[in-house]
């Protein structure tokens, strides 16, 4: 989390059902869509990103943003688990054909191992914002970019024009580290918030580059590639979004209305939905403690922002004020 400076606070409604857009909103939304988008640059023109992103930093840059959803768009990953922590995950180019094993846990094959429960899943990266119901993919556009702006913010309240502003945390003496066998932090290296979707610990920062990269080392030796480069900070962002973690769905998934809670999900309050992707991203710290909570009214805010300027609507439960959060 970063700190935020504020002058003022515009209150956001805790259900996103937004109004038709004012004539200026429209405008905007004209410049952004054409009919029948068949790729990324046709859902969002680069005026339309200089507009909701005017003061950013310029290390984010339209064209790094593209390139950013190309490159993930040729991956897949299969993930494969025995019971909740043995890991064996496969990755698949589709420029190339190559399959290969990126991680395989040393007690995959062991016999007391092959009586856990088994689950595999795919993960499809070229999937980002690519439903074939246009509405869906401007709403997941909405989305992302209300949490990535919120997580790079560093303007004034209420006004939801300084996102991407930040490339990492403001405070940097946190070094993230956590115990991890199969992604161990390395010697003098921070693992802080880095990246649209700040990226932290080693934990996923060696896990995001094993699915992007398919070498876990080259971002944990090199945690500040995301700074370095625009398409990499990009690529981690998108991978988060897509990927799940742990019980965690994919903020994706959950967006697009892939995911359906189970009745003992129901019983956490967690319900499709922006508020449940909150929860997915920082539950511990702002969800569960009403709807007063600064930081979630702001990704709200952004939310309904951009759903007004992409001419849409979402009228499922924006709030994780009362969602348990993940563990």
């Amino acid at each position: 989390m970063m700190k935020q400076k504020g002058a003022k606070f515009i209150s956001a409604v805790l259900i996103c059902l937004c109004p038709v857009l004012t004539a200026h909103a429209s405008d905007l939304t004209k410049s952004i869509y054409k009919q029948a988008p068949v790729s990324f640059s046709s859902l969002l023109s680069s005026a339309a990103f200089n507009k909701l992103f005017p003061l950013r930093n310029k290390f984010y840059t339209y064209a790094s943003l593209i390139k950013a959803v190309q490159n993930l768009a040729q991956l897949k990953v299969q993930i494969e688990k025995k019971g909740p922590f043995i890991y064996k995950i496969t990755r698949f180019d589709k420029r190339t054909g190559k399959k290969t094993i990126v991680r395989q846990d040393k007690d995959w094959n062991e016999p007391w191992a092959q009586q856990k429960e088994y689950t595999t899943m795919t993960i499809d990266y070229g999937l980002f914002c690519n439903h074939p119901n246009q509405k869906v993919n401007r709403r997941e556009l909405a989305a992302f970019f209300a949490q990535s702006a919120h997580e790079t913010r560093n303007g004034q309240d209420g006004y939801f024009n300084d996102g991407l502003m930040l490339k990492r945390e403001l405070d940097t003496t946190n070094a993230y580290l956590a115990a991890n066998a199969v992604y161990p932090a390395v010697a003098g290296k921070k693992y802080y918030g880095r990246g649209p979707l700040q990226l932290s610990y080693n934990g996923n920062y060696g896990f995001a580059s094993d699915c992007i990269f398919g070498d876990k080392n080259k971002l944990l030796n090199d945690p500040d590639l995301l700074l370095k480069d625009p398409v990499i900070s990009f690529e981690t962002a998108i991978y988060f979004w897509m990927t799940p973690q742990g019980i965690k769905p994919a903020a994706h998934d959950v967006i697009i209305g892939k995911w359906s809670p189970s009745a003992a999900d129901q019983a956490k309050g967690w319900t499709a939905g922006f508020g449940l992707v909150t929860n997915i991203i920082n539950g511990a710290i702002e969800c569960n403690r009403g709807e007063a909570v600064p930081a979630m009214k702001n990704r709200i805010g952004y939310y309904q922002n951009y759903l007004r300027v992409f001419g849409i609507t979402d009228t499922r439960k924006c709030s994780c004020g009362s969602m348990q959060p993940f563990p």
